[in-house]
């Protein structure tokens, strides 16, 4: 399978979702990776809406969970019924059993609530009493969260970003594609007047998107380009062999997990880009989504006002290419 299909995909998205070229390809990314994404931005910049209409257009069920602080572990995993007819307990699933998952504002469930997304997210499965159940081949976590609202949020800890293989931020749009946005919702509105429902012209099937990650698997990635893969990483850990001024700035540096995605996320960019193997500029592209949520900078950094951001750009201008 070649990344034409997908291309045509891309485009079907971006009819839906104006102005977010970097959301769709990082969602079309995390797909072919096998991992989960996790969206940040302000209110109305299209986010659910761009996790939905990826949703939509998968083969599979899709199913969108609205976040809130008096949510249980029991409304995602499901829970045992006592059957009085037979006497025994039956297991009824929970949300999470369906193939791709909207969190919507994840940032609001209590703690407990993201604990057992946790588990689910990692080991693609769910303990309920003394029974563990395992989750559909195709199972795709999509949370988003609101940056400046912070009353009645709870801030994910650093086990659970771990499991994001992308944490993406979406900004505004600009004029030109605010205008499309305003003739888009136009149009949607006056097929809301018809009894005929809009169907959806593109379509990936379960067996595509698998055949698809095969085809991502088998790029070429040349053993230097691994190396650089874990010097990246190994900067961000101990950063004094490197630069002086990330050893100020750094507090924890990213995990195993980061080397893993930069590798599986590089060959899903060339791929999808149509090339036959990997190349630097794919791992530095891919970087930012990835090391964002798995480094943490120290109280000197915060005090000189580095971002996240400055500090891995730093980092990628550091370490040689080979």
């Amino acid at each position: 399978m070649d990344a034409t299909y997908f291309d045509n995909f891309r485009q079907y998205l971006s009819k839906h979702i104006i102005g977010q070229h970097q959301l769709i390809d990082s969602m079309l990314i995390c797909l072919l990776s096998d991992g989960h994404i996790l969206v940040e931005g302000m209110p109305g910049l299209a986010k659910t809406t761009a996790v939905k209409s990826l949703a939509e257009a998968i083969e599979g069920d899709f199913h969108r969970i609205q976040f809130t602080p008096d949510l249980l572990p029991a409304d995602l995993i499901g829970t045992d019924i006592y059957q009085h007819e037979r006497g025994e307990f039956e297991f009824r699933e929970g949300p999470l059993f369906h193939n791709v998952i909207l969190a919507d504002e994840i940032n609001r469930a209590p703690p407990k609530v993201q604990s057992a997304l946790l588990e689910a997210m990692a080991e693609r499965q769910i303990t309920v009493g003394q029974n563990t159940y395992k989750l559909a081949n195709l199972f795709m976590v999509l949370a988003t969260q609101n940056p400046v609202e912070h009353e009645g949020t709870y801030t994910l800890p650093e086990a659970q970003l771990d499991r994001f293989l992308l944490y993406v931020k979406v900004d505004y749009p600009n004029k030109q594609e605010e205008l499309q946005i305003l003739e888009l919702m136009e149009n949607q509105q006056l097929e809301g007047f018809s009894k005929t429902k809009p169907t959806v012209e593109c379509h990936l099937s379960q067996a595509e998107v698998l055949e698809a990650r095969k085809a991502v698997m088998q790029l070429y990635l040349d053993p230097k380009l691994k190396e650089y893969i874990i010097d990246i990483v190994q900067a961000s850990r101990y950063p004094a062999k490197f630069d002086k001024d990330l050893q100020r700035w750094q507090r924890f540096g990213a995990s195993p997990r980061a080397s893993i995605a930069l590798s599986r996320c590089a060959r899903a960019l060339a791929w999808l880009q149509g090339e036959q193997y990997v190349s630097p500029e794919h791992i530095q592209a891919i970087a930012p989504d990835i090391l964002r949520h798995r480094i943490l900078l120290s109280f000197e950094a915060e005090a000189e006002g580095i971002t996240t951001e400055d500090f891995i750009q730093k980092l990628l201008q550091v370490v040689a290419i080979p």
